[in-house]
Order: structure tokens, then C-alpha cells, then sequence
């Protein structure tokens, strides 16, 4: 059985291509990650897989052979030559050359589920483009299961930090809004050709039910925590006068006050429910 660093190999000679560097393009190559990510996502002949990022097929034949349906969305129309040639025999195929960004999901899975029970995510997102794709799967609300990907593992640590770690940020608390997020795998760069500049980790986000804490308006919720971390130096206090969403100072001072925090307190210390608590006072306010 071919590796799949010979079987990219042929396949970028065969049809004569080299990796787009515009679209992010880096093909995986480790057959023991292609496996792990298989196991990650927890695959089986009763789900609909929607794959973002195919590319040239190496973890969508993996894919096809677990899965009930397999959907990927690929934007390089040079790929989609390969896709359809490499896959035009399987029953459980479906191939869309669209970017995943102006895709509606809920209609296509809404098309293809039928009978499968649960629907799965599987991508290895280009760096670039990263957190758009994750926040539209997540804001969509999608009927899905879980959300398995590899991005840049500085975004990895990132998404999965603990609120008031140093390495947390906005999409922090945006991502554990809807999911439970973890690290799964480390994958270094040489796992890849061409060889990206940094190392990738595989993170799974399994969708909450129900969003982690309640909200009387999810958009000023959102809003309150992309202004507390403007400016990483900044209090909450001077982050959320700076954002315009509150009446005034005076205003803050008093729900911080009621929340028993200190107004030098930075944003990055507050847990999701405190960022909540926040917002629903100043909607109640």
C-alpha cells in the first residue's frame, strides 16, 4: 500500500500541480495523523461528513470508507479535476467546488443527512482563514455533532486556553459559548509539502445542546468580550468605556460594582458566566 508522501507525490506530477500558496494550501502527508484524525472525529457508516479542504483526497479517502456520506467543499477549481477523478466511483460522494464562507450548511445538510443520524465537520483549515470558518460553523448553529480540525497551533492554544490564561482571547469564550473544545493531537510541520513555517494541532469541538451560559442578547454579549480584549493591557473598565456599548462610565462602574469586580480587574481574568452576567446587567440596567 502506497504512503501518502508517495501517493501525493504522484498525484502532484501526474496532473502537474504545485500547492496554491494564496489559498493556504499545505498537503498532509502523515499517514499515522491521517489515522488519528479518522479516530478524532469518531467516523462511522451513520454520519454525513461535510469535509472543508479536501484538497488533493488523502484524508477523504480515509473518510469515505468510514462514513455513510462524505460531502467536501473545495475552492481550487485544479483540485476538483483531482477529486472527481480520484472518488467519480463511490455511491457516497458528493463534491462542491464553492467557498465554505457563502455556503448555506444547514440547506445542504438538511439535503444530504436522509437517514444518517448525526452530521460531523472534519478540516484542515489554511492558516489565514482560520477563525472566520470556525465562527460561522459555530454562529450558524448547525445540526451537528462535533467539529474536528487542525489549524495553526498557536490558534489551537488559543481556542482551548482556560479563561484568564494568558494565551486566552475573544474566540476564548466565543468558541466555549457553543462547544466543548479540546487539544487532541500535536502535528509537526514536517507532517506536511510543502512544509508550512509553523506547527499544527488537531482540536475537536463537541456543540453544546444548549449555548454554556444564557444571554438575553448575544450580540452585545459578543460585543462586551471582543471590547475587553482590544487592547490585551487595558482594564475592563477602559476596554468597555473605549467600546461605546455602555451609556457611561458611571454606568460601568455601578454593574461592576453590583458584580462585586474591581474595575482594574483586566478582561482576560473574567469567566464566561461573569461576561454573561455583564451583559444581561446592562440590558437590565
Amino acid at each position: 500500500m502506497q504512503s501518502s508522501l508517495e501517493e501525493t507525490k504522484y498525484i502532484l506530477k501526474k496532473y502537474n500541480i504545485t500547492a496554491n500558496k494564496r489559498l493556504g494550501q499545505n498537503f498532509l502527508i502523515d499517514d499515522n495523523t491521517i489515522e488519528n484524525i479518522v479516530k478524532i472525529a469518531d467516523t462511522s457508516k451513520q454520519d454525513l461528513v461535510i469535509e472543508i479542504g479536501p484538497g488533493l483526497g488523502t484524508l477523504t479517502s480515509k473518510l469515505l470508507e468510514n462514513a455513510g456520506k462524505v460531502i467536501a467543499i473545495e475552492l481550487d477549481e485544479k483540485m476538483i479535476n483531482i477529486l472527481e477523478d480520484r472518488f467519480k466511483f463511490y455511491d457516497n460522494f458528493v463534491l462542491l467546488n464553492e467557498d465554505v464562507l457563502k455556503v448555506n450548511l444547514q440547506e445542504l445538510i438538511s439535503k444530504n443527512k436522509q437517514d444518517l443520524v448525526n452530521t460531523k465537520i472534519i478540516a484542515n483549515l489554511p492558516y489565514y482563514i482560520t477563525t472566520p470558518i470556525i465562527m460561522k460553523l459555530l454562529e450558524n448553529k448547525l445540526d451537528i455533532e462535533s467539529i474536528t480540525v487542525m489549524v495553526q497551533k498557536e490558534v489551537a492554544d488559543r481556542i482551548t486556553a482556560t479563561p484568564g490564561d494568558k494565551l486566552s482571547g475573544a474566540i476564548t469564550y466565543s468558541v466555549d459559548y457553543y462547544s466543548e473544545a479540546t487539544s487532541e493531537i500535536f502535528v509537526s510541520k514536517d507532517s506536511f509539502i510543502p512544509s508550512p513555517e509553523v506547527d499544527s494541532e488537531v482540536i475537536k469541538l463537541k456543540i453544546r445542546k444548549e449555548p454554556k451560559v444564557k444571554v438575553k442578547n448575544e450580540k452585545l454579549f459578543f460585543d462586551i468580550i471582543k471590547a475587553s480584549f482590544m487592547q490585551r493591557r487595558k482594564t475592563l473598565l477602559n476596554g468597555l468605556i473605549n467600546s461605546k456599548l455602555f451609556d457611561n462610565k458611571e454606568e460601568i462602574l455601578e454593574i461592576l460594582d453590583k458584580m462585586n469586580l474591581n474595575p482594574q480587574i483586566r478582561g482576560e481574568k473574567l469567566t464566561i458566566e461573569q461576561f454573561a452576567e455583564l451583559a444581561n446587567l446592562k440590558l437590565g440596567h
